[in-house]
């Protein structure tokens, strides 16, 4: 296993951590995790050099606190590092606080969390717990012992996490972050600022919850054209981890085998290790992605602002990835609420034409709104 330092702790971590948000379920029940199965699996990558475990408040229904727990007994928890988060989006008073914090002291059956993360920042949830006090709340919990460093992870756009990272001494961060996500949410641009701060900059998402490791075959092709062969999820995970401000990339494992295979990987992702035909190639799969995308859009943004609030380039960067990575399910997600507000949904538009004249790809953009809509929003009976 490769480890690399942790910001400025006098620390390394595992290049590779493990993610407990999909732990292998029965019968597609989140909440019904194979608890000796995943116990299994987290031991095995700790046995293999993984010394960090990242879970949260909510994951499988507040179940993968409980199984990390019981995975962590038999002096695996003084083997690694354990990192949890509060659920910032939860939060309703300052009471909050300890409630969740002692609640998951009693799930994960420990007295003391190492690394705590205020869970899923974003442009709402960050100023609703900062006013209620959580700094000073956590400032005092470290004090007395009841965690060591305080991070957050993260989903909204750049200015908004520069905003946080300014706002708080924090030892490190969370962001989603591959090589498809370069401009999206923190991006690359994140990723440097909060390096160049000395934050320890942890990556979740590497395989985009997987997708990326499911590759259709015009992506295939361009990987092929390698001579180093390499798997989906190899690609995808040594491009985060040939970053040197990357600290580490945890992976939500769902099967022994996953385990095994990223293992393999990290065992040998130093930074640098691509060369610089092997990272031009990641050109050509960004295009042949691109290529699957049905709207024709640049997020130029020339059609904005809407008059009507809608967020054009928004609605349409969510549909073209439901499309683009198979998976509809999420962009319904997200659409209904994950990643865009209900009054810039694409059912705002009221077909009054401003945005027509105004796209340099000529893209029939009333017509698309409300095909996206069609296909994420809700369902009459919902």
């Amino acid at each position: 296993m490769q480890y690399r330092q942790f910001g400025r702790l006098d620390w390394k971590v595992s290049a590779l951590g493990f993610g407990a948000m999909r732990l292998p379920v029965i019968n597609n029940d989140q909440a019904n995790v194979d608890e000796p199965e995943a116990i299994r699996m987290i031991r095995y990558a700790i046995d293999h050099g993984v010394n960090y475990l990242d879970t949260a408040y909510p994951y499988h229904a507040g179940n993968s606190e409980r199984i990390v727990g019981r995975a962590l007994k038999d002096g695996y928890r003084e083997k690694m590092k354990l990192a949890t988060k509060m659920p910032a989006r939860m939060v309703e008073s300052p009471n909050d606080f300890d409630r969740f914090f002692n609640e998951q002291l009693e799930r994960l059956d420990t007295d003391k969390i190492d690394f705590y993360l205020l869970h899923g920042l974003n442009r709402r949830s960050w100023p609703k717990v900062r006013d209620l006090g959580v700094l000073r709340w956590a400032e005092e919990k470290m004090a007395a012992g009841g965690f060591d460093y305080l991070g957050y992870s993260f989903h909204d756009d750049f200015d908004v996490f520069k905003e946080i990272v300014d706002a708080y001494d924090w030892t490190f961060c969370q962001v989603q972050y591959n090589y498809m996500d370069i401009e999206i949410q923190a991006g690359r641009k994140g990723v440097e600022y909060a390096a160049n701060k000395g934050l320890a900059v942890v990556v979740m998402e590497p395989l985009r919850g997987g997708k990326l490791g499911r590759q259709p075959e015009p992506v295939m092709k361009v990987w092929d054209s390698a001579s180093q062969k390499r798997s989906p999820a190899g690609w995808a995970l040594l491009w985060v981890l040939d970053q040197p401000e990357i600290s580490v990339a945890l992976s939500g494992m769902s099967t022994m085998e996953q385990v095994v295979e990223n293992v393999k990987i990290a065992s040998r992702a130093t930074t640098g290790i691509l060369t610089d035909k092997e990272l031009a190639l990641y050109n050509g799969v960004r295009d042949a992605y691109q290529g699957l995308s049905p709207i024709p859009c640049t997020s130029c943004e020339y059609c904005m602002p809407c008059p009507n609030g809608v967020d054009i380039p928004r609605n349409f960067q969510i549909y073209n990835d439901a499309v683009m990575y198979e998976d509809m399910r999420v962009g319904r997600f997200y659409y209904r609420g994950g990643r865009i507000e209900e009054e810039q949904r694409a059912d705002q538009c009221t077909e009054c034409g401003e945005c027509l004249d105004a796209c340099p790809q000529e893209i029939d953009i009333p017509e698309w709104l409300k095909k996206v809509h069609e296909e994420l929003g809700p369902r009459p009976s919902q």
